[in-house]
């Protein structure tokens, strides 16, 4: 058992401090160093180097929160993922530093809010077409480490699916390489780590789980409760820029190890070839990041904004609207009858069709209106500046330009709408919830029709 006071490699971060309650410090101070378990083998969220140090992403979000609500840690160190876990279930170690929330987990652990998230990923051979839905997969196999809460959930979500375990990340990713699994499926982070780290040029990202998102927090033991509430604060100083530098950090170590810098003191000429080699190497990581961002925020069938992304400025618009007292609508628009299109001409036309309607809605809306893909054949508009009039001369024009398009199914389609425009007391929620239900109407009405949420 290792005490851990500090990391040696600090980052420029902010070191926001947290004020404590005199109860919770007089708990703290009773309760001592608290004992952490963590995966020493998940790269590069989590690692155990060779001298013993807990180090990753994880391990950096864990120090600053420990450090802003003035807490010490030590260590507890373990073959693998299931000791650690059984360690906790044990009551051995009162945190478990880097994991996602699941059923079975909140039998013994509380959690605190997300610290990190990272969505999911299919990976697959190249000769796999494209993963839109999971459950039109049919006798395919997918393999994960075992003991994740992915694992749990895709056994319980998807009963189609025959679901595989394996000892590590990187013995999932050879078992589809050798064909012993078809599908693995990881967090966007570690599966765009991983292909290029281990050269595996024969797997690609075919696909985006639907409407889950790795959200990434701190497990306390249910016996300590205050504990739980204490860390909360200390994740609540997390800023995006905290995140980033810490993402950064482990992606450019890690790409940077695979030059031979011992040229540099041999000759003059070598030192100038690998000062032009790093230069290189800068601008391919950028590009690099550049793509791992993009993916993180595009939904893969239609190129348009995917449901993280536009929930997100969602909720910015929402709260830019309120702050500078200027309207804002938002569009929800359903294709109609598109079962009858997969059911009818298969599920690859059905994808080309609304590969088709993300394109045709992308040239109906203005250039500062954003689209994203809200969930199978839904699609959001958010239109900024925007009344319920306006919103509605945006609805028209979209429903005129797709009516008169002629699809890859050699047909017309419609779409449903449902306008809605904020409210004072809108939340996020509540503003997609009217949007939905004046769909809703738009659809009862006979379909290709728009329907406004009354104000």
């Amino acid at each position: 058992m290792r005490l851990w006071l500090l990391f040696i490699a600090l980052m420029p971060l902010s070191l926001m401090g947290v004020d404590l309650s005199p109860a919770e410090k007089m708990y703290l101070e009773k309760l001592g160093t608290i004992k952490v378990c963590v995966d020493p083998d998940w790269e590069p969220f989590e690692m155990m180097d060779k001298k013993g140090n807990y180090t990753g992403i994880g391990a950096d979000l864990l120090r600053l929160v420990t450090q802003r609500v003035d807490i010490n840690v030590s260590i507890l160190q373990t073959k693998d993922w299931d000791e650690s876990v059984a360690y906790s279930k044990a009551g051995k170690c009162q945190v478990i530093s880097f994991l996602n929330q699941s059923p079975y987990r909140d039998t013994w652990l509380l959690f605190t809010k997300p610290h990190f998230s990272d969505p999911n990923v299919f990976i697959t051979r190249e000769e796999h077409s494209f993963i839109g839905d999971p459950r039109d997969l049919m006798h395919e196999s997918i393999v994960f480490p075992a003991g994740t809460a992915m694992e749990e959930f895709v056994r319980s979500e998807y009963p189609n699916l025959k679901v595989m375990t394996t000892s590590s990340e990187i013995a999932a990713f050879k078992m589809v390489l050798d064909k012993k699994a078809d599908i693995a499926m990881r967090s966007l982070i570690i599966a765009a780590y991983t292909l290029k780290k281990e050269g595996m040029f024969n797997l690609k990202i075919a696909g985006q789980l639907p409407d889950y998102t790795n959200q990434l927090r701190i497990g306390v033991i249910q016996s300590e409760p205050m504990l739980r509430d204490i860390l909360d604060k200390g994740v609540a100083t997390i800023t995006p820029e905290d995140r980033a530098s810490i993402v950064n950090k482990y992606v450019s170590i890690k790409a940077q190890t695979t030059y031979n810098y011992g040229l540099i003191f041999k000759v003059i000429f070598g030192f100038i070839i690998v000062g032009l080699l790093l230069l290189w190497r800068y601008y391919e990581l950028k590009k690099y990041s550049q793509k791992l961002l993009h993916l993180s925020q595009t939904d893969l069938l239609t190129q348009i904004y995917n449901r993280t992304k536009i929930d997100q400025m969602l909720h910015d618009c929402i709260e830019n609207a309120k702050r500078t007292h200027e309207p804002f609508s938002l569009l929800l628009i359903d294709i109609d009858f598109f079962k009858l299109v997969n059911d009818t001409f298969g599920h690859p036309v059905g994808d080309q069709v609304l590969i088709e309607m993300a394109q045709l809605l992308k040239e109906s809306i203005r250039h500062y209106d954003t689209l994203g893909r809200w969930g199978g054949e839904e699609f959001l508009i958010l239109c900024p500046k925007s009344t319920e009039e306006d919103a509605l001369r945006v609805a028209e024009r979209i429903q005129k330009k797709i009516k008169s398009a002629v699809f890859s199914t050699h047909q017309h389609h419609t779409v449903s709408i449902g306008i809605a425009t904020l409210r004072l007391d809108d939340t996020p929620h509540t503003l997609i919830s009217h949007a939905d239900t004046a769909l809703y109407k738009a659809k009862n009405a006979g379909r290709d029709s728009i329907h406004i949420a009354p104000q």
